[in-house]
């Protein structure tokens, strides 16, 4: 039976769902994010003259495009919404938070409805799992028998290829596995293509969209069928950014707060835990990440750069002194 764990991490919550101890599908969250399903209330800063949509801004300085507000509203009025997609930092922008009003008598007190996915809190994944999702989505890459899938996010599409060798349906049918882990191991959402390998004939198109519904059949989406050229559009509700998104736009963060996760789990009797990071990663580390770090593993840190490392490849041991 799946299930969900939560691991609530230094500087970020992180979620799997587990069946059989394997990583089904994960989702990521950092503090202080506006959240989907939140309840917030803004001002109304723009409402174009018979429309019922407009841009808000929340008193962060936040921005949310809005729908569904009523024709008798004006800028400069107070409303409450709820977000339906977080705001999403791409490079070079930021993809503003999308929100619907909601009338005075439903906001009730503006509380948080979480959106979040309700599981069992751990202290710990089961062994390695967390760390097999985070690297492909590090990498943006997931390898199957005769092959693997590349995955990139675009400002308009996250686009999986399917690379390898052998007969093009076969590629084809032999990825779909990897295609379904992706989807759900990297929280994809929006507009998601699909490349795969072009196959001539209908009747062996057809064939590799069944073999796609029925992997995909307990995912929500919209789907196209297989076109002449082997693409395939899928979409599919996106709440916020996805793992590929966040490495693309903060790839330093992901890793700074995946060092701090090895250095919590480290195992040892030593009175010292002495954390390697690249340089990079070490105006990353938020003091009271640190402070959290030290009170949860009772160890005093120490941390040594070293620009040999890559940002991911952090490590971390418990030593005497």
């Amino acid at each position: 039976m799946a299930e969900w764990l939560i691991e609530e991490g230094i500087g970020e919550t992180r979620a799997l769902l587990i069946e059989d101890d394997q990583p089904i599908a994960a989702k990521l969250y950092w503090p202080g994010e506006l959240s989907a399903g939140r309840v917030v209330s803004a001002r109304l800063t723009s409402k174009p003259a018979g429309q019922r949509r407009g841009l808000a801004t929340l008193d962060t300085g936040t921005e949310v495009l809005v729908d569904h507000l009523p024709p008798n509203i004006s800028e400069g009025a107070l409303v409450n919404l709820l977000i339906s997609r977080a705001p999403i930092a791409e490079r070079r922008r930021l993809k503003r938070a999308q929100g619907r009003y909601v009338p005075e008598k439903e906001a009730g007190n503006g509380s948080a409805v979480s959106c979040r996915p309700k599981g069992r809190q751990v202290r710990q994944f089961p062994a390695g799992t967390w760390e097999e999702v985070w690297s492909a989505a590090s990498s943006g890459s997931i390898e199957f028998p005769s092959g693997e899938i590349l995955v990139s996010v675009t400002p308009a599409m996250a686009v999986i290829d399917v690379d390898g060798d052998g007969n093009p349906r076969e590629l084809s049918r032999a990825a779909i596995p990897a295609i379904a882990r992706a989807l759900q191991w990297f929280d994809l959402g929006g507009n998601i293509g699909i490349d795969f390998p072009t196959i001539e004939a209908k009747a062996d198109r057809k064939a590799i969209d069944e073999a796609l519904a029925e992997a995909l059949a307990g995912w929500p989406h919209e789907r196209t069928a297989m076109n002449g050229f082997g693409f395939v559009q899928l979409v599919a509700r996106l709440e916020g950014p996805s793992l590929l998104q966040r490495f693309a736009a903060s790839r330093t963060g992901m890793c700074a707060r995946m060092a701090l996760r090895a250095a919590e789990m480290a195992a040892g009797s030593g009175r010292v835990m002495l954390l390697s990071i690249h340089p990079a990663l070490k105006a990353k580390l938020k003091p009271e990440w640190l402070d959290e770090l030290a009170r949860r593993t009772g160890k005093e840190l120490r941390i040594e750069t070293d620009p040999g490392l890559a940002l991911e490849a952090s490590q971390a041991q418990i030593v005497e002194q």
